[in-house]
């Protein structure tokens, strides 16, 4: 019997792929036969997909110029260009670069031939509107009176009179015409630090580094309540303009909202890691804003008691901000630049560069002039719009002074917006009102509009 021979499982896979090899290599320097319909439909599906919407306005501008022959060239060329700038308007995404924007346009050529051609358009550049003419103001009125540091004022709502308070610990007030000191409150026993009138009762409200809040009953004139609760010294406050809310911030580091009538401490908004140096409310949201030493700016949900938004663009301490009388907006000042923010989600609108101080204050009135007040004693005059510096000086300090105590702490309007009210550290008041004699002719605006300034909208 013959025997079978036996093999290893590596050899017969060997020899399997051995014959595998002779059998095709005869074919082996032939490459397969490439397809060109397929390949076309790969270009077109991709062309289609990435410049589809050039193409549909390529082709009605084809069909367009096809339809209204030769005598209608100069007006198919105007819809080409108007459809073709239309495209670039709508997929352009930083309107602040201006470039020149390679744009496919088909543009008749002939009356016979009409060829597809890139018609280079510039796009149209951001420019800066013109900003309106405010007149410069000059100084009216120096009030000596304090014997310390006038750390704050406020205005009464008939525009009669108006509250400052001090390091000297007293609140005095002033007859807004004549300047002439009318009554002098006292009661903290350290630096008053805020004041606020109300205007639908007849209150006055103060507070201090004592950590008191006070509320003053002007028929009476002495204190009538009592807020208890801040730990530190309080910096700000401010009344809600249409409940009885009082809102109050310090070192703390926190914001208390009181119940004006019950006493009653309502929400404590923490969040703020340092300083609580400014806070604002409104009608609407966000009814509270705050700005901190920790270079952040808050918007709360008084409802809630929460923060809605924490803005984070400032690098340095936020040491004041205030509301537009009329426009849904705000402004937030720090020693890099003053911001303006459009509520209610607190959208960035754009910078005002060039106070390079500590800010302290700010304000402005219904024509849209706002002021900053810099711990230099310096004061710069912006249209609100445009963010135009039209006016800067150096406020002359009292004499007998230091030029180290030309800092400005507080400064407001009065309920007209014609009279610029500040409180500084040479312990005076000062009083402003544009120049009546002033012109555009006089005092014209050094405007550059080929200085592009970008605003984020």
């Amino acid at each position: 019997m013959e025997e079978v021979q036996r093999h290893s499982v590596h050899t017969l896979v060997f020899r399997s792929l051995k014959r595998t090899h002779d059998f095709f290599v005869a074919n082996q320097s032939l490459l397969p036969e490439i397809d060109e319909n397929l390949e076309k439909t790969k270009f077109n599906i991709k062309a289609r997909d990435t410049y589809g919407l050039v193409f549909d306005r390529t082709a009605k501008a084809k069909a367009l110029s096809a339809k209204r022959g030769d005598a209608d060239r100069t007006e198919a060329k105007d819809t080409v260009l108007a459809l073709t700038a239309g495209e670039h308007e709508d997929n352009a995404v930083d309107s602040g670069n201006a470039q020149m924007a390679l744009v496919p346009a088909v543009i008749p050529t002939s009356s016979q031939n009409t060829s597809n051609a890139v018609q280079i358009l510039p796009k149209k550049a951001p420019t800066i509107p013109k900003p309106k003419w405010h007149a410069p103001w000059k100084l009216c009125r120096v009030i000596s009176g304090h014997l310390g540091w006038v750390r704050c004022v406020a205005v009464e709502p008939g525009n009669e009179w108006f509250a400052t308070g001090a390091a000297d610990r007293v609140i005095k007030i002033w007859d807004l015409a004549s300047g002439k000191l009318k009554l002098s409150l006292t009661g903290h026993v350290s630096t008053v630090r805020a004041l606020s009138v109300s205007p639908r009762h007849p209150y006055l409200f103060s507070c201090g580094e004592d950590r008191q809040v006070k509320c003053w009953d002007l028929e009476y004139n002495k204190v009538i309540r009592h807020y208890h609760g801040h730990l530190s010294a309080v910096y700000t406050m401010s009344l809600h303009p249409t409940i009885d809310v009082l809102v109050t911030a310090g070192r703390d580091s926190t914001a208390r909202v009181w119940d004006m009538r019950t006493k009653a401490n309502i929400h404590t908004l923490t969040g703020h890691t340092n300083t609580v140096a400014s806070v604002v409310t409104q009608a609407a949201n966000p009814q509270i804003i705050t700005g901190s030493h920790d270079s952040t700016v808050r918007l709360w949900d008084l409802a809630a008691g929460k923060s809605m938004c924490t803005l984070t663009n400032h690098k340095k301490s936020v040491r004041a901000i205030v509301l537009h009388p009329s426009l849904y907006m705000f402004a937030s000042a720090s020693p890099d630049n003053i911001k303006q923010w459009r509520c209610p989600e607190g959208n960035f609108i754009q910078n005002l560069g060039g106070h390079n101080s500590i800010v302290n204050c700010m304000a402005v009135n219904p024509e849209g002039v706002l002021v900053s007040g810099g711990d230099n004693g310096t004061m710069f005059f912006w249209d609100w719009r445009t963010g135009y510096n039209y006016q800067r000086f150096q406020a002359a300090v009292q004499p007998g002074s230091m030029d180290s105590e030309a800092g400005i702490f507080s400064m407001t309007f009065d309920q007209s917006g014609s009279r610029l009210i500040t409180t500084e550290a040479d312990k005076t008041i000062k009083i402003y009102k544009e120049d009546d004699e002033a012109t555009e002719e006089s005092h014209p605006i050094n405007w550059r509009p080929e200085i592009i300034k970008r605003r984020k909208y």
